[in-house]
């Protein structure tokens, strides 16, 4: 119990990362080339964790790096961008805050990790907090936009599940760096054609990169994909929905917004969510039934034994009474 609430706090590491990167991003970086913004975040976090641990992919390695790059770097890096551009931040997050039961459905098939009954609870009422918490009177919903959110979230949830399927011995530094480096590698020419020549950044504009590049994209990733190693797809899914509440929180300590009664009820269902979803909760409630199964055994045996015993002893009573009477 205690090492699957570590690798849980282990995966944490990873949504309150992204959580932050709204923050960054809105403050720091530049906000007319988004995808030259994708690329500087995972080419130098995957150069420097393939620096930190030497490794190179060998084998059918080579073609799984890139396909998990392209999904859970590239194409979702780019996905996410075209969300952000046509939907409110409330609408794209609630529609991302549906990949844990995505998750659980596709890990059902493809990994034989059949959903649980707590954990689905979970994902039910921390969906419904995410709702609370962000969803208000959002307008200018573009259907392409909800199209690519969508997109985003069933092509990183899918990526996430193979990850798990395919590399299950691969350290972790080194497969989180060559999936970096191959979405970093997909996402160059798309960049170069869409949005021309890099942008020049200042200092503020550095500094931010390094942050997201170093602790919400290398630190981030790898404790992800860390989670998924140790813990269930549907166990880290919930995990994820502490995004949207760091976004919140943060925006509330940080940038002066006013915590709502609304937004605090949704941050207590998404705790809720997180906390049903964990491996000890369920453990917990299963060893909980079986003392109370084994107690009812238990009266249930000692009633029968006790019922055994007085219609045992009731003959000898009718046998002894023809002897007194004699």
């Amino acid at each position: 119990m205690e090492a699957t609430a570590r690798w849980s706090l282990v995966t944490a590491v990873a949504p309150i990362a992204w959580g932050t990167t709204y923050f960054v991003t809105q403050h720091y970086l530049p906000a007319d080339h988004p995808l030259y913004g994708a690329v500087f975040r995972a080419l130098p976090a995957g150069i420097v964790l393939l620096a930190l641990r030497r490794r190179r992919p060998h084998g059918a390695l080579w073609w799984k790096a890139l396909v998990l790059g392209t999904l859970n770097m590239g194409a979702f890096f780019t996905l996410v961008y075209m969300a952000a551009q046509l939907l409110p931040t409330s609408i794209a997050s609630t529609v991302m805050a549906t990949a844990p039961v995505v998750m659980m459905l596709l890990a059902w098939p493809l990994l034989a990790e059949r959903p649980q009954v707590l954990p689905a609870a979970g994902a039910v009422v921390g969906i419904a907090g995410v709702c609370v918490m962000l969803l208000t009177n959002a307008t200018g919903i573009d259907p392409l936009g909800v199209l690519a959110s969508v997109a985003a979230m069933t092509m990183s949830s899918i990526g996430f599940i193979l990850t798990k399927k395919w590399c299950p011995d691969v350290d972790v530094f080194a497969l989180t760096s060559w999936q970096l480096i191959a979405g970093g590698v997909v996402l160059l020419p798309v960049a170069v054609a869409v949005e021309g020549a890099p942008p020049a950044l200042d200092g503020g504009a550095v500094l931010g990169f390094v942050y997201i590049s170093g602790v919400a994209t290398a630190l981030a990733f790898s404790a992800w994909f860390a989670g998924l190693r140790h813990l269930s797809a549907g166990t880290v899914g919930l995990v994820g929905l502490l995004n949207p509440v760091t976004g919140v929180l943060l925006g509330t300590l940080v940038a002066g917004d006013t915590l709502t009664a609304r937004q605090g009820a949704g941050l207590v269902l998404v705790f809720l969510g997180v906390v049903l979803g964990q491996p000890g909760v369920t453990r917990a409630v299963r060893a909980r039934r079986g003392r109370r199964s084994a107690s009812a055994s238990a009266s249930a045996s000692a009633s029968a034994s006790a019922s055994a015993s007085a219609s045992a002893e009731r003959p000898e009573v009718r046998e002894s009474r023809p002897h007194q009477q004699a």
